[in-house]
């Protein structure tokens, strides 16, 4: 999608906060040219250009601090030490110039007053935006007490009274404190937010690595007993063949029947036709997701399901809730079973899809590696497959703007075969972890 709104779609959440909080702060630098520039049209034609010469310096020092700070807080370049300094330094700079033209400028109440807001301004200002390159809490207190004891003294050194002097330093104490403040509340939240989408990729990937162990595991189980009881019979067909012992043929036609079995249990566990436990995998995902700060809800009334088709559809919720996991920026997702004409039809619906990720591939966020039905991701083909031997199909694709949905649909066996093995398929209450 193209345009700024296709661009901001695109970016993850951390990226969204890092955006947003990068541009506040360049958004304070611009409110400060904008208002120090209009107290500056009250001080005159030269004056006020000269503050405003030394302003725009200013505000594009405090464009660069801020991305190069918000860079350093991320790793991605060493703390900008010196341009810190010289943003303090060009702070200083520009509240004095105000001072100046507050004292050897034109004569009136209204340049004092400009003057002063001008001085004020930039302090703080410049302030906030230095706490964005440090990390000691300590430093950024001894900033914030560094700017209010030079307000103290530029205040008294120019003939007010200490009382004037001290009501202008705890007025810059107290606005330079709350910048300070944000900003680092603000690269605080930041790193949480990039932490809890680490913390988020780290359990997904936790996740297959618990299901490749379970596989092995399986894999251990199913072929170490059967080998070793091969190996056992083998040698005891070598040593009746030795002695010309007819039980020999007997013994190998067991190992080719162990052989046999092994085969298919190792399909068995490589296809997955262990069942999957509808309930589990409807609770399971819907903790998971829950706890990934997507509103997941599961609905559906309750059925008898044979025992085929609620392993099938165990499967189906679970693939659908990993890549809902994996994909895209979902904030809500709805699971919902219900009875159709004979069918059981499961589907998957969450939003967070881009159009053109929906488009195509589907991997910007949906509930599968597909975006249509018509291309498939590994993940989605297995579960085709699966589906097929019980006559069931799944389509997957876009569902209208920024959603994607996943729906599987099984027919049910005539009632005498569904006699033979039936489940019931929890409700909503049932399923709420």
């Amino acid at each position: 999608m193209r345009g700024p709104g296709g661009w901001w779609r695109r970016q993850s959440k951390p990226e969204k906060v890092e955006t947003y909080t990068r541009w506040s702060f360049h958004l304070f630098a611009v409110v400060e040219f904008v208002t120090v520039g209009l107290m500056a049209v009250t001080l005159g034609v030269w004056p006020g250009a000269g503050l405003l010469l030394v302003l725009g310096v200013h505000v594009a020092v405090c464009f660069v601090t801020v991305s190069r700070s918000l860079d350093w807080t991320r790793g991605r370049r060493p703390q900008p030490v010196r341009l810190l300094w010289t943003l303090a330094a060009v702070t200083a700079a520009v509240g004095v110039t105000a001072i100046g033209i507050a004292d050897r400028g034109p004569d009136g109440e209204h340049v004092d007053t400009a003057a002063g807001g001008a001085f004020g301004v930039v302090v703080i200002v410049g302030t906030g935006i230095i706490a964005l390159g440090i990390r000691e809490r300590k430093r950024v207190f001894a900033v914030v007490g560094a700017f209010a004891a030079g307000s103290w003294i530029v205040a008294f050194a120019r003939g007010a009274s200490a009382g004037e002097s001290l009501f202008a330093s705890v007025m810059v104490l107290f606005s330079g404190g709350i910048m300070a403040s944000t900003a680092i509340i603000s690269v605080w939240l930041l790193n949480i937010v990039y932490e809890l989408d680490e913390a988020r990729e780290t359990r997904t990937r936790l996740a297959v690595a618990e299901e490749r162990l379970r596989f092995g595991r399986d894999l251990h189980d199913v072929m170490g007993r059967n080998l070793a009881v091969i190996a056992l019979k083998s040698e005891l067909a070598v040593q009746l063949a030795q002695r010309d012992r007819p039980e020999a043929v007997a013994q190998m036609v067991e190992v080719q029947r162990l052989a046999q079995e092994s085969q298919r249990e190792v399909r068995e566990v490589v296809r997955g036709y262990r069942e999957a436990d509808l309930a589990s995998e409807l609770a399971g995902a819907q903790g998971v997701l829950t706890a990934a700060g997507i509103d997941c809800t599961v609905s559906g009334a309750a059925a008898e399901l044979p025992v085929a088709v609620r392993s099938a559809l165990g499967w189906v919720v679970r693939e659908a809730a990993t890549n809902v996991l994996r994909h895209g920026d979902a904030r809500r997702c709805a699971v919902r079973l219900r009875m159709l004409e004979g069918h059981v039809v499961l589907s998957v619906e969450n939003d967070g899809v881009t159009e053109a990720g929906g488009a195509s591939s589907g991997s910007s966020g949906s509930s599968g590696s597909s975006g249509s039905s018509g291309s498939s991701g590994s993940g989605l083909a297995g579960l085709r497959e699966r589906l097929a031997e019980i006559d069931g199909t799944l389509v997957a694709g876009p569902a209208g703007k920024g959603l994607f949905r996943l729906t599987a649909k099984i027919p049910l066996p005539s009632e005498p075969a569904r006699s033979e093995s039936v489940a019931m398929v929890p409700t909503v209450s049932e399923v709420t972890p």
